[in-house]
């Protein structure tokens, strides 16, 4: 949000700079981002010079340039080709040197045209962005000095803008006027000199007939509502000092009609909207909710079916536009309106926010309203807005101020205030005194005074002050935080945690990944639902779905982290980073299924870590540079489940799902199955949804599976094997079926106690192997921890191992 000094100077007289005004607002609770000082043009006509025609000729290539000699003041005339049909010699003019770069990011080089180099240009008022006229170049008057900047020569000012945000209870600070009632505050406590004061609308007269009348059908959705008819309007482009104030916070102006709404907007913090009053079918204005499927065609030309909680402000024909949201496209003004009608409302905040979320509307008017505007100033806003139109495009009142209006919407909330009470609130002796006059400068009603305290009533702009405390912050605000001494002795309890801490045991995983080379990625918990259509690991029907999404692209919760990540991927792939080693720590939801019948839907959150590899490293002189694949993927992952407390030996594995993973794995553990990672090589199907060519190889590891496992874990410590251990290979023709998990369950169970370890080291399929056939070269490691292994104990193990293989899966030794 943006905030005009010299504007905002227009409502509070006072002697502070930009930046004080900015140390001012974040000390009140408004905190500042920036303040930059802005150009009246962008860039300030850098490299723009009065400048003298010296000479002047036709272009013997072109019946409209001309060849001309400039004095910019460097001593040497220069060369300009000029098309301007006015241009001529003896005349003072703005010229652009090389290297210059006007509105528009246009920047001027040296050029050759029919022939002719030409050394800069000579600029007329449009390409200057001081006017619109772009009939010739601009001429000076003679005694303007060569050599003069344009900048000084036309006076251009900077202006101080403010960026500053503010949280969802104010509201009552969105505007220029809002920020100068708290400044003023804290101003007048601190005993700064200033001034503020309101636009006088002392000047606004009703005026003879009835104007367009207005029917509330739903007042539940429009608790205050006012319109008024201005006949014999000029639309056309609004005056400079209007267009000024606008462009210093970033608006482009529209028209002088449309541009007034827009500058009581920003400088009242109350949204208007101007209708045609031509189009308005059947002369009166009505108020109501939508038809359910009812269609309209907003300001975008885009056409939207309305729901039947949708406010909207009709004629007698349909809808005119989605009150508090959009405006509709043909009831707007337009350069042949001469009639229009001026709206100022306070709309049903709940109502407000519900459109613009269904509808996935954001507009400086919903921001407004679904926050809470005031409903008080509608009628001075109309008024101010009516005088403000007359000014920049003529026009007559017609009629009265149309208004319904709620009874007891505009009266003040009454809050018994006990003064002491509000000292150890604060934790300082403040004082009636203090207290009183903060508040009476934030524009407090002191209804009556009681014992010790008062009975107050906040202004109505102030939609979160409801109670006690809710007043105590506003004193501490303008009193200010740092003014409140600290305890001279606090205390404080320390809480036993459970062992293992979760947050200690996280860091430590983050470490370990981060230490070997992961870079940890953070994104949205909503997502696209279209990612799950064709998923069977995770299908559509199980993802929760946002009531009222921001828009189709987060309209779900994510089910996977893998998904994510694949995002992630492609964006760093589209920006030519194609190695990436990434993780990233969130939590998954997903929808149960209905029990026992009943139609109340479940759902369930839990935390996941996920791994991603993809891509090769650049070459380097000292390693070489090695592809990422699943097994090097798997290594980390294996390497990370062993450290806190997995026995990898004894987990259940099996193979990955098929429409997330090509190929992989799924390990879980004994007795209850519950799954604790799958990783594999992310099917290419699924990576194409991405944009996403190259392999990419994921893991997802379910952070509640691993802590239970850290929470067994016990750190024993036991003896070093004083016994070898001996190490035998086999190579065994198998089934292209036969997985390896199986092979090294079925040679732990054959093995039992003498067999420590199981490993593939060889894969082949190829010559003199028979199609649906594949060769594993295994390797076995055999220990007794009682004795040293003989001959006869090693063969009868591995013996033992084959015969199991040749039974169970038909392998043949080869």
């Amino acid at each position: 949000m943006k905030l005009s000094y010299n504007w905002l100077k227009d409502y509070l007289e006072s002697d502070l700079t930009p930046e004080q005004v900015a140390e001012y607002m974040t000390a009140i609770g408004i905190e500042v981002d920036s303040v930059e000082e802005e150009e009246e043009i962008p860039g300030g006509l850098q490299g723009v010079v009065v400048a003298k025609v010296l000479e002047c000729e036709p272009h013997p290539d072109s019946d409209h340039l001309h060849i001309t000699k400039v004095d910019d003041g460097t001593g040497e005339p220069l060369t300009v080709v000029c098309g301007a049909p006015n241009v001529a010699a003896g005349q003072k003019v703005l010229f652009a040197r090389i290297g210059t770069v006007l509105p528009g990011d246009f920047k001027i080089k040296k050029s050759k045209i029919r022939g002719v180099e030409s050394f800069g240009m000579i600029c007329a008022e449009d390409e200057l962005g001081i006017g619109t006229s772009h009939d010739g170049i601009m001429v000076l008057p003679d005694e303007a000095v060569i050599g003069t900047p344009a900048k000084d020569y036309l006076g251009l000012k900077t202006e101080a803008v403010i960026e500053y945000e503010i949280t969802a209870n104010r509201v009552d600070a969105a505007s220029h006027i809002g920020v100068a009632r708290d400044l003023y505050a804290c101003l007048l406590h601190n005993g700064l000199p200033c001034k503020f004061a309101y636009p006088s609308v002392e000047a606004f007269r009703e005026g003879e007939g009835a104007g367009i009348p207005i029917e509330v059908v739903n007042p539940d959705g429009a608790p205050r509502y006012s319109g008024l008819t201005i006949r014999g309007v000029k639309v056309g482009p609004s005056p400079e000092w209007l267009q000024k104030k606008l462009m210093s916070i970033g608006l482009k102006p529209i028209n002088n009609i449309v541009d007034v709404s827009n500058f009581v907007l920003f400088e009242l913090g109350q949204p208007l909207h101007t209708f045609d009053a031509d189009k308005i079918v059947g002369g009166k204005v009505i108020v109501r909710r939508a038809a359910e499927g009812e269609t309209i065609v907003t300001l975008d030309e885009v056409e939207r079916k309305l729901h039947a909680n949708d406010m909207v402000i009709a004629n007698a024909q349909g809808p005119m536009c989605i009150a508090g949201v959009f405006g509709g496209f043909d009831s707007g003004v337009t350069e042949s309106t001469q009639n229009v009608f001026l709206e100022s409302a306070y709309f049903d905040p709940a109502s407000i926010r519900k459109t613009s979320k269904s509808h996935t509307l954001q507009t400086d008017a919903s921001f407004r309203y679904e926050r809470g505007a005031d409903p008080s100033i509608t009628i001075y806003a109309l008024k101010h807005a009516a005088l403000l139109i007359q000014e920049v495009a003529g026009g007559t009142i017609e009629g009265k101020i149309q208004e319904c209006c709620v009874p007891g919407i505009t009266d003040r909330k009454q809050i018994e205030l006990n003064y002491d009470r509000i000292d150890a609130f604060v934790g300082k002796k403040l004082g009636a005194e203090v207290i009183e006059g903060i508040l009476k400068g934030l524009n407090y009603e002191f209804v009556n005074r009681t014992d010790g305290g008062a009975v107050v009533a906040p202004p109505t702009y102030m939609v979160d002050v409801y109670r006690e405390c809710d007043v105590v912050e506003e004193v501490l605000r303008i009193y200010g935080y740092n003014n409140i001494d600290l305890p001279r002795h606090m205390k404080m309890s320390v809480n036993a945690t459970p062992k293992p801490e979760p947050e200690a045991i996280r860091n430590s995983i983050s470490n370990f990944l981060a230490s070997n080379g992961f870079t940890e990625t953070m994104n949205n918990s909503l997502t696209k639902g279209d990612y799950y259509n064709g998923l069977v690991t995770f299908p559509p029907e199980k993802c929760v779905h946002i009531v009222n999404p921001l828009s189709s692209d987060l309209n779900v919760m994510r089910q996977t982290l893998i998904l994510n990540g694949l995002e992630v991927i492609a964006y760093n792939i589209n920006r030519q980073i194609s190695f990436l080693k990434t993780f990233e720590y969130g939590s998954v939801y997903q929808r149960l299924p209905e029990k026992d019948g009943t139609n109340l839907e479940g759902y369930s959150e839990h935390p996941c870590y996920a791994l991603f590899l993809s891509g090769t490293p650049d070459k380097s002189w000292r390693t070489e540079s090695r592809k990422g694949s699943f097994f090097q993927l798997k290594g980390y992952v294996e390497l990370l489940l062993k450290r806190y407390g997995a026995d990898l030996s004894q987990m259940w594995c099996a193979p990955a799902p098929q429409d997330i993973f090509s190929e992989g794995m799924v390990y879980s553990l004994p007795g209850k199955g519950r799954q604790l990672v799958m990783m594999g090589t992310v099917n290419p199907q699924l990576c194409r949804k991405f944009g996403v060519k190259q392999p990419v190889f994921a893991a997802e590891i379910d952070w509640n599976v691993l802590f239970e496992l850290v929470k067994r874990d016990k750190v024993a410590f036991k003896e070093m094997p004083k016994f070898p251990e001996v190490r035998r290979d086999l190579a065994l023709l198998l089934d292209e079926s036969v997985q390896y998990s199986a092979l090294q369950a079925a040679a732990f169970k054959a093995g039992k106690k003498m067999l420590k370890q199981v490993s593939l080291f060889d894969v082949y399929r190829g010559e003199k192997i028979l199609v649906g056939k594949k060769q594993y070269a295994l390797s076995f490691v055999l220990q007794d921890l009682e004795k040293t292994l003989t001959d006869q104990d090693v063969e009868r193990v591995m013996d033992n191992i084959l015969s199991a293989f040749q039974r169970e899966f038909g392998a043949v030794l080869r």
